[in-house]
């Protein structure tokens, strides 16, 4: 427990001491400088360094440029004329130990703002007076024509109070001299009088001058125009023969140079062609040379893994397809075993089978063979009047028989023009089946062999009664069939 208290205490310890060796630590940047004052006296720059609590004091100042507006009003040149003068000056600190600590001296306030703010008003005051002094040793002559002999003087003058403040002026313009009783102008307004006048007499002589000259010139002019056409048609004509002469010799440099210039065009093609040529026969030869390399590469590539791996595949499928092989086979036989056996049963069931339908057959056709004998037996026992009476029985059936479709019929349409005697129209319809019925006996006798007409006594008689009943009926109910006609 005592060892860690201590721990923690040295932990502590050097914490306070390394905290108040970083608040002991001054910078400075490249536009300012520290001022360090106590136990020794120095100047930090551009770096930083230690500076102890209560035995020293740390002073900052600016080493940027301050821009000082100057200006004067009514100051007196040598002449006795009141001039106002406007200019810009830029001053800074130097950047020696000296001057900075002459700065510091002189100006510093405790605080960075106030101190740049002392330092403008001292400097502005300096070169004010600096100013008013260099004008009144000029003239108003000497100041205007000549301002930047007159700021090189004042910056000259005022750049050695200042140095003493370990200050200097980077720069110092005068931008404007003006007065305010017109002198400048005056001054202006005599010399451009003389300048005007200077120009009229010199303009005066000129035209004098230029019509002698050109009286004269134009006498020269025409001889000599006499003559420059003269000498103008023989230089025309000579320069005509130069220039064809030229152009000529001009035309056969260039065929020359055109002709050369193929020929060499034509070599540099030729040799770059060939120099491709081989380029690319290099390019081709080491094409082969990486194919026949790849070529081998994937040869033993391909004998240590596929083929490797072909040969155990090829083996595997061929183990493989054996096994299934030898199971179809097995399977096969099974299947075949198996078909053979059902087959049997099912040959031996269908037999059994057959035998039993043989057997129902046989035993029905003798049941309706025995029932067919007693039938015959039966009908032999049976007098004319039993069959008359069964026949008799059977023919309301066949009579509905025939009628049967006549009454499904939903709509009849006879087309008759009452020619050919006889029934007309719907009576057709009852005669068809009157006359299918009386066509019964005949169609029994033909199936049975069997008249039923000779069965029946008086059957002739009947059937003459018959008839002429029929007829009877007919004549007397026409209406009826017209009834029945309308009820289709």
């Amino acid at each position: 427990m005592g060892s860690t208290l201590i721990s923690v205490l040295i932990v502590g310890v050097i914490l306070l001491l390394v905290l108040g060796l970083l608040s002991m630590w001054k910078k400075a940047p490249q536009d300012k400088a520290l001022v360090i004052t106590g136990l020794k006296k120095r100047v930090i720059t551009g770096g930083g360094g230690l500076v102890i609590p209560i035995l020293e004091r740390c002073d900052r100042i600016s080493l940027e440029n301050m821009k000082i507006e100057v200006r004067i009003d009514g100051a007196l040149t040598e002449q006795g004329v009141d001039i106002n003068a406007d200019g810009v000056a830029v001053i800074k600190v130097k950047s020696d130990t000296e001057s900075i600590l002459a700065a510091v001296e002189q100006f510093n306030t405790g605080k960075e703002d106030e101190t740049i703010a002392v330092i403008k008003d001292t400097a502005k005051d300096v070169l004010e007076g600096k100013l008013r002094e260099i004008v009144s040793k000029l003239t108003v002559e000497e100041i205007y024509k000549d301002r930047e002999k007159f700021a090189s003087q004042v910056q000259e003058v005022a750049a050695v109070d200042l140095a003493e403040m370990g200050l200097e002026i980077k720069a110092f313009t005068i931008r404007d001299i003006s007065d305010a009783n017109g002198y400048l102008k005056a001054l202006g307004v005599n010399r451009i009088a003389q300048v005007k006048r200077d120009a009229e007499i010199a303009k005066a002589e000129a035209d004098k001058q230029t019509k002698i000259k050109t009286a004269e010139a134009y006498q020269e002019g025409e001889k000599a125009k006499l003559l420059a056409e003269t000498q103008i048609a023989e230089s025309t004509k000579e320069k005509e023969l130069k220039v064809q002469a030229y152009r000529r010799e001009q035309e056969q440099a260039k065929a020359i140079a055109d002709l050369a210039y193929q020929i060499e065009s034509n070599k540099v093609k030729r040799e770059l062609a060939e120099t491709e040529m081989q380029i690319e026969i290099a390019r081709k030869q080491r094409e082969i040379e990486l194919a026949e390399q790849e070529i081998v590469r994937k040869e033993k590539e391909l004998d240590a893994t596929i083929r490797k791996q072909a040969e155990a595949e090829k083996y595997r499928r061929e183990k493989e397809a054996e096994a299934i092989r030898y199971k179809e086979i097995q399977e096969a036989e099974a299947r075949a075993r198996s078909i053979e056996l059902e087959g049997k049963a099912k040959a031996e069931a269908l037999k059994l089978q057959g035998m039993a339908e043989v057997e129902i057959i046989r035993a029905k056709g003798q049941a309706e063979a025995e029932a067919m004998m007693k039938k015959a037996e039966a009908f032999k026992q049976y007098n004319d009047a039993a069959i008359t009476q069964m026949i008799i029985e059977k023919l309301p059936e066949i009579a509905r028989a025939v009628a049967e479709p006549l009454s499904k019929t939903d709509r009849i349409v006879i087309v008759d023009n009452g020619s050919g005697g006889g029934d007309k129209g719907a009576t057709k319809i009852t005669g068809y089946i009157t006359d299918i019925i009386s066509q019964l006996p005949a169609t029994v006798e033909a199936l049975t062999g069997t008249n039923i007409l000779d069965l029946l006594p008086n059957s002739k008689d009947k059937s003459s009664d018959k008839k002429e009943n029929s007829s009877d009926n007919k004549e007397d109910s026409p209406d009826n069939n017209d009834d029945k006609n309308n009820n289709s």
